[in-house]
């Protein structure tokens, strides 16, 4: 009778996951539909904004702000997506490493940490949409809360998924050592809360330190372990409302200059699959593929110009890996040199423009955008030469004897075929450098110009995929932008505890000066790259750190192509590096087979990084 009672039991549990994993495919497709259509839209009003403006002289004073709203909304959308696909940032290197029976209770702790941020954000987000509603926007006359009210929705559904998420995979036993774990911090925080208020701006060390390092390395999302640090910190040690949050997560998430991350990622993904990018390829592999360590260095340069052109690292390795990798294996290349080789040049070209990282420390420091991707070009000129360097030495035994040189005619088709993605280059490169156009109004132009060039002259635009790109693209800016909102309300935390000014302090006490200072930069942004990606440590640390390099006589631009350069080596250096992790999953080689191959390339990044921070000119090339 028992094992009857037993089955059903288990049998009911089944069937209610099942119908849990139905509701949340549900919610996801109900979410991804109007989000992908927003980011659509976002390109239309933004395009048509360009054309009145610069075309017709009769600007359009509503579309800016309409894409203002469109871009917050489908920010929300994103992470949601984001949450349904385990598309948001997270660290998995350390909770792989415990046994398999712990690795399922971190997991389903950090699930829960998840819905313990949500959930503590729900109400005020709430609180912030009615409180925006006597707010009305300039141009279309509406109450803020149109725009606002996309933190409601998106906190809402992302927690309703996580929820739906937890239920299907936790067990029972990992979902009750999770409550336990919370439980106890709860209580260890409520105990020990006088002698926490004791310590002063030392406590910070116990959320911001211990707590923060605990979540990230638990593979907690680093958007929530961010958020739930902050969190915490404001509701055990202020008064502040838990509203503040939301206000400045918003802050963050709704700058203009932000909205070209979704679209540069758009782009990116455009120049893949219409052929752009392997164009690109063709050109340099028809000059000097024939040659050792040719095709070594035709990856190095088609990276080099892919990265003027998307704005992210994964599409770039999305865009060239596919396309070399094989014919590199045919010729003898060790699978783990092709990683080495794919992740340092990822690396070097972090400070290509458009760099979506460059366009965040404009956006959070002040610096000019277009300064900064005009310095970021021979730093990594720099790096690449390193690279190429590297790769001749490592290339002297392999085997062309089959590699044909290509003719004439087909270098000259290759280059006549080529045309089109070099325009595009050209027209991204001066428009934002000359200030011509904004980093937002250039990748509109550029997407309508990719659309217009393969259906125009390739005739081959896959049409079918359209769909998936722009749900691509929309989960990976609704991560991008989610990391952003909460390292904002982190800096925000930071700041207002003091602690940027005792920083400030510290800093300027660092023997050696300036040279002392860039040192100890070069090494903390490494680190920070290696654990935090890019643009959380860009959001939560260079508000502190600028105006320190600044007092120092640090140029700002020099300051945040070093800074930039130092998180992509971090970025890319295993074990931490969530970089590298990308390029052999896009590879398709297992890690341990790349770790031993990488360290000759990421050393030529490493010099490239020390002759950056020596040598100020190559950052501010102004003749």
């Amino acid at each position: 009778m028992s094992t009857i009672v037993e089955t059903n039991s288990e049998d009911g549990l089944s069937s209610f996951r099942d119908f849990c994993a139905k509701l949340e495919q549900w919610i996801a497709l109900v979410v991804e539909i109007p989000g992908a259509i927003f980011l659509g839209l976002e390109v239309v009003v933004l395009f048509a904004g360009v054309a009145f403006r610069y075309a017709l002289h009769s600007p359009l004073v509503w579309s800016d702000e309409l894409a203002t709203i469109l871009f917050l909304w489908l920010s929300m959308f994103g992470a949601v997506v984001a949450q349904h696909k385990g598309g948001h940032m997270h660290l998995t290197v350390v909770v792989g490493l415990a046994p398999k029976r712990w690795q399922s209770r971190i997991n389903t702790l950090a699930s829960m940490c998840v819905i313990l941020f949500l959930g503590l954000l729900i109400h005020p987000a709430l609180e912030h949409s009615i409180g925006q509603m006597m707010i009305t926007t300039p141009a279309l006359q509406l109450p803020d809360t149109v725009r606002s009210g996309a933190m409601f929705v998106g906190l809402t559904l992302m927690m309703i998924v996580a929820v739906l998420q937890l239920i299907q995979k936790a067990k029972v036993s990992d979902f009750l050592f999770g409550v336990a774990v919370i439980a106890v911090c709860g209580i260890l925080l409520n105990v020990f809360l006088p002698q926490l208020e004791n310590m002063e701006n030392f406590n910070l060390i116990i959320f911001f330190g211990v707590g923060l390092a605990a979540l990230v390395f638990g593979g907690a999302p680093i958007a929530v372990a961010f958020g739930l640090a902050t969190v915490v910190y404001l509701k055990f040690m202020t008064y502040m409302p838990m509203v503040i949050v939301i206000s400045r997560m918003d802050e963050g998430m709704s700058g203009f200059v932000l909205l070209s991350i979704p679209l540069f990622v758009l782009l990116g993904l455009l120049i893949e699959v219409t052929g752009l990018a392997a164009a690109l390829v063709n050109v340099l592999a028809s000059l000097v593929a024939h040659f050792k360590g040719g095709l070594s260095y035709v990856l190095v340069g088609a990276m080099y110009l892919v990265s003027g052109i998307s704005g992210s690292k994964a599409a770039d390795m999305a865009a060239i890996a596919p396309v070399l990798l094989p014919e590199m294996q045919k010729r003898g290349k060790e699978p783990g040199e092709l990683i080495g080789l794919l992740s340092s040049s990822a690396a070097m070209g972090e400070t290509i423009p458009p760099s979506i990282v460059l366009i965040t420390v404009g956006s959070v420091t002040g610096v000019s955008i277009a300064a900064l991707f005009t310095g970021g070009l021979i730093p990594a000129a720099l790096g690449a030469i390193g690279l190429l360097i590297v790769a001749y030495f490592r290339s002297r035994d392999e085997d062309v004897s089959d590699a044909k040189r290509a003719s004439r005619k087909q270098i000259l088709f290759a280059i006549l075929n080529a045309l089109p993605a070099f325009l595009l280059l050209a027209v991204i490169r001066v428009a934002v450098v000359a200030g011509i156009a904004t980093a937002t109004e250039v990748a509109t132009v550029g997407i309508v110009y990719t659309l217009l060039v393969s259906i125009l002259l390739y005739r081959k635009f896959p049409v079918k995929r359209m769909w998936k790109m722009l749900c691509n693209s929309l989960a990976l800016s609704g991560a991008i932008m989610i990391i952003l909102g909460t390292a904002t309300a982190m800096a925000w935390a930071l700041t207002q505890s003091g602690f940027s000014h005792q920083l400030a302090a510290a800093m300027e006490q660092m023997p050696g000066g300036a040279f002392g200072f860039m040192a100890l930069s070069i090494v903390v942004f490494a680190i920070l790259g290696s654990v935090l990606e890019g643009i959380p440590a860009v959001v939560v640390f260079a508000p502190l750190l600028f105006p320190i390099a600044l007092e120092l006589g640090i140029g700002g631009v020099h300051y945040a192509i070093m800074m930039v350069l130092s998180m992509s080596l971090g970025l890319f250096v295993p074990p931490l590096g969530i970089g590298f992790y990308q390029a052999c999953a896009i590879g398709g080689i297992e890690p341990d087979k790349a770790m031993k191959a990488i360290w000759p390339y990421m050393f030529a990044i490493l010099v490239s990084v020390i002759i950056v921070a020596c040598v100020p000119w190559v950052t501010e090339p102004y003749f």
